[in-house]
């Protein structure tokens, strides 16, 4: 049943609409595509965040005048359809082309990517990219990963000083010892502060002794020049006789 010129019309307002704002399209065909697997392709595709029709050549070049996935739905032949995303590229391509490896009745024919146009071989390799999401995890773990090894340094560097300083206190290197040291060093010094005063009592008793010594020497020396002027009387008395 032919369509009408008006919904001809409202079905390319409609993908067109929805064309709009995509960015990425990939155009296939089928050959006995049963109903049950056209509905699994569409909720793969639905899954990776895309759309998908079968189109009219003519409707399809219509609808995309003015997009970004104009220049791959333009002179299309045979029979199409068209799965197409505003999101990841690479999610769209690696759906279908999963999907597809098990199911022949679908091939692409070419697909379009931020309005270049790609072979079936590029889509293929666009597929065995990483997708956003994979990427932006990457991204997050190389931009975490240094401040992470940071972090660690960091807290490992805390601990072992903490260790150094907890050995170098037991060991006693921080002073502690020391002003021990310097308070018993009064206590081992005091024999020597006595040594003087032993010294100065000895030097008191020996010069008493001397002083006694000196006492005792004198009556007997007084004596003598005593004894002297005697002997020297007696010595004159003598003489005084013969003189006269």
């Amino acid at each position: 049943m032919a369509l009408t010129k008006a919904k001809k019309n409202a079905k390319v307002a409609m993908l067109a609409s929805e064309l709009e704002s995509s960015t990425t399209a990939i155009i296939g065909t089928f050959k006995g595509l049963t109903a049950s697997k056209d509905f699994e392709l569409r909720k793969v595709i639905r899954e990776a965040g895309g759309a998908y029709h079968v189109v009219k050549n003519k409707l399809a070049a219509k609808s995309s005048e003015g997009t970004k996935v104009e220049a791959a739905l333009q002179g299309l032949k045979g029979v199409n359809s068209v799965a197409y995303t505003s999101g990841d590229p690479v999610a769209l391509a690696k759906a279908l082309s999963t999907w597809v490896k098990d199911n022949a009745e679908y091939t692409f024919k070419l697909g379009i990517v931020d309005g270049k146009v790609i072979t079936v071989a590029e889509i293929d390799s666009l597929a065995k990219l990483p997708g956003k999401e994979e990427l932006f995890s990457k991204l997050l773990f190389l931009i975490q990963s240094p401040a992470q090894r940071l972090a660690t340094v960091i807290n490992a560097t805390g601990r072992n000083l903490a260790v150094v300083v907890n050995m170098a206190a037991e060991q006693g290197k921080f002073g502690a010892p020391a002003a021990k040291a310097a308070v018993e060093a009064p206590v081992a010094e005091a024999p020597v502060a006595e040594a003087p005063a032993a010294e100065a009592a000895v030097t008191e008793v020996t010069a008493a002794h001397v002083e006694e010594a000196s006492a005792g020497e004198q009556p007997s020396g007084a004596a003598e020049p005593e004894n002297g002027t005697a002997s020297q009387a007696g010595e004159a008395a003598s003489t005084d006789p013969v003189e006269g």
